[in-house]
């Protein structure tokens, strides 16, 4: 099968209307100058320096509009930016190069045909308009026949991109193959044995049995290089039963912050503005008389929800508006009511009552505040001697008895823990510090300080088995039920086998319908699914175990896949286009690395570094 033409659009289409579009897109580009007009040459075809610029600017331009903020020109090549669009357009003057080569071009009626179908040069009747087309260049500083010669070279390179994959298929075979191994569906039957189901007991390990366990699996008892830290350190929160605050400032912050605390009755609503009275008058009417809902008016719009939606609003957020909106109750619609952008229609969806709270009531809330904030002046204002103490010669020990900060140890391995592991600031020095460093104060990101010094850098190293008794003895007892219990499921899988079911064996079957390879079931252990899709007759059976587990599966039926229901088909088709459009990107790539190779590339890497820095 061909692949079709949306694919082909997704493609390709979107390149050529980018190309098309790249001074359009661009107004207000950086204006450039100098000798150098090219970035980067294929063959005779030049990447000019205006155009590298432009598709740059508008590719950071759609990276702002996804990450919701602006992105530098350094944020830029950090991410790779300059190189994918670099890369992007020697391809394609590449396809430029191979088009004049063979002798492709456009002709007049081509040329009119994808003028026409470009949005920026039609009028609002969907037609081709000459004052727009002449406006737009004008706007992206092209003339008419500059534009017109890309366009030609551009439609030339979408008809050879086109015609390298469009014949591009699969065979049906391809797609039915997958088809019937990813429907195929299994009916088994299975059931698991546990610890309670032993036929004995566990022995004590011996001495010599937990010592040959552990050797085994040190590397499950590996601990990681460690740090020995000893340091010293205070935060505000460490202050506040210390730190006195007047009841003056509390009531000072109180009344600085009364519009927190005494909120007056707001309401959470939508708002849908119309052009005129008689449109908001008609569109009140269609809504009372049940002819269509809010969501739909904003619909016919144009609109999103997103787009009307104001949030919570206060009367005097509401201007005119106020007390026809708050004279509805929540799910209602008000309106219409005038607003500075015209007559609206509003939509209540919740009530928020007045919220009133007393100084007595907020003050404790406000000490906390005040408490912190005064915490910090006071240990902003000790830096300076905590730094002079410990110039001095002062250890840490002595900085923790003769002031507020706190001694502590810390065997740090490079995980966030709780305390002062858990501060960025803390890991980051830990993870740079040499025994030879001196201590010194570094602030942390609360407004607190510490300082620490290294004291012993201890490399990775197993544990010794006294440290981690109890872990060995576990996975030990473990991996003897698990020998057990696999040594019991092997004998019962021969009575089993020799005809017996599994309730006659003592086991406790359940099964399991049209199975398939997605499927599992979360108490078997894993491999299971796996297992029973390698079991090839009705009737094999098999052992899976995980510690501690284990559980036996019988293959009961094999249901082949329906190629004929519509799911398959659609998972075969969809199999076909994806199969064949990496196969057609894969022919892309290879012939687009040829003619590169033919035709010769080169990169005038002083212009590239003149664009970019003038981009800053």
């Amino acid at each position: 099968m061909a692949l079709k033409v949306r694919r082909l659009s997704t493609v390709f289409v979107w390149i050529l209307m980018g190309l098309l579009l790249l001074g359009l897109a661009g107004f207000g580009a950086t204006s450039l100058s100098g000798t150098a007009r090219s970035v980067a040459s294929v063959g005779d075809k030049d990447v000019a320096i205006q155009r590298y610029a432009t598709a740059l600017q508008n590719r950071m331009r759609q990276v702002q509009s996804q990450v919701g903020q602006p992105v530098s020109m350094t944020q830029a090549q950090q991410m790779g930016l300059d190189t994918q669009v670099l890369s992007e357009l020697i391809v394609n003057r590449a396809f430029d190069w191979e088009a004049d080569r063979i002798g492709l071009s456009v002709g007049d009626a081509e040329l009119v045909k994808a003028l026409r179908a470009i949005p920026a040069f039609q009028g609002a009747d969907g037609a081709f308009n000459r004052d727009a087309y002449s406006f737009a260049l004008d706007r992206a500083n092209l003339s008419e026949s500059q534009f017109e010669e890309d366009l030609r070279g551009d439609t030339a390179r979408s008809i050879l991109q086109g015609a390298i994959v469009a014949g591009v298929s699969m065979p049906d075979t391809y797609a039915q193959t997958l088809v019937g191994f990813a429907n195929q569906t299994r009916d088994f039957t299975w059931a698991l044995l546990e610890r309670p189901e032993l036929d004995t007991g566990l022995a004590e390990p011996t001495e010599d049995e937990l010592q040959a366990y552990y050797d085994a699996n040190v590397d499950s008892y590996i601990r990681p290089e460690t740090r020995d830290i000893t340091y010293a350190w205070l935060t505000p929160d460490m202050m506040l039963d210390t730190v006195e605050v007047p009841e003056a400032d509390l009531r000072a912050a109180y009344a600085e912050r009364e519009a927190e605390f005494n909120m007056p009755e707001r309401r959470l609503v939508e708002r849908l503005i119309f052009p005129s009275e008689e449109a908001a008058a008609s569109a009140r009417s269609r809504l009372d008389a049940g002819e269509i809902s809010f969501d739909d008016l904003v619909e016919e719009r144009g609109l999103t929800l997103s787009d009307v939606d104001l949030g919570i609003q206060s009367r005097a957020d509401l201007g005119d508006a106020a007390e026809t909106v708050f004279s509805v109750p929540a799910g209602e619609v008000a309106g219409p009511a005038p607003t500075s952008l015209g007559p609206a229609l509003f939509r209540v969806n919740a009530e928020l009552a007045a919220q009133e709270t007393p100084f007595e009531e907020a003050q404790e809330v406000l000490r906390d505040s005040l408490a912190l904030d005064r915490a910090r002046q006071v240990i902003d204002a000790q830096i300076e001697d905590l730094d002079d103490r410990l110039a001095g010669g002062a250890t840490l020990e002595e900085l923790a008895d003769e002031t507020e900060m706190q001694l502590g140890q810390i065997g740090w391995t490079g995980a966030a823990e709780d305390g002062l592991a858990g501060y960025p600031e803390f890991a980051e020095a830990a993870d740079a510090a040499t025994e030879s460093d001196f201590p010194t104060i570094t602030r942390l990101g609360d407004g607190g300080v510490f300082a620490f010094r290294l004291d012993e850098i201890k490399p990775a190293a197993p544990r010794p088995l006294d440290e981690v008794r109890d872990q060995v003895r576990t996975g030990w007892e473990r991996q003897q039920i698990t020998e057990e219990l696999e040594a019991q499921a092997e004998a019962l899988v021969a009575r089993l086998e020799a005809g017996e079911s599994f309730e006659e064996v003592g086991l406790e079957p359940t099964s399991q319908s049209g199975f398939r390879r997605s499927d599992s079931v979360d108490v078997l252990p894993g491999g299971a699914t796996a297992r029973v899709f390698r079991l090839e007759t009705e009737g094999d059976i098999a052992v899976v175990s995980d510690p501690g587990r284990v559980a036996i599966l019988r293959l009961d039926a094999v249901i082949p896949a329906d190629l004929e229901s519509v799911e398959a088909q659609a998972l075969a088709e969809r199999l076909r286009d994806e199969a064949a459009q990496e196969q057609a990107d894969a022919l892309f790539r290879a012939l687009a690395a040829d003619i590169q190779t033919r035709a010769g590339v080169s990169v005038n890497q002083t212009a590239l570094n003149s664009v970019n820095s003038q981009l800053q």
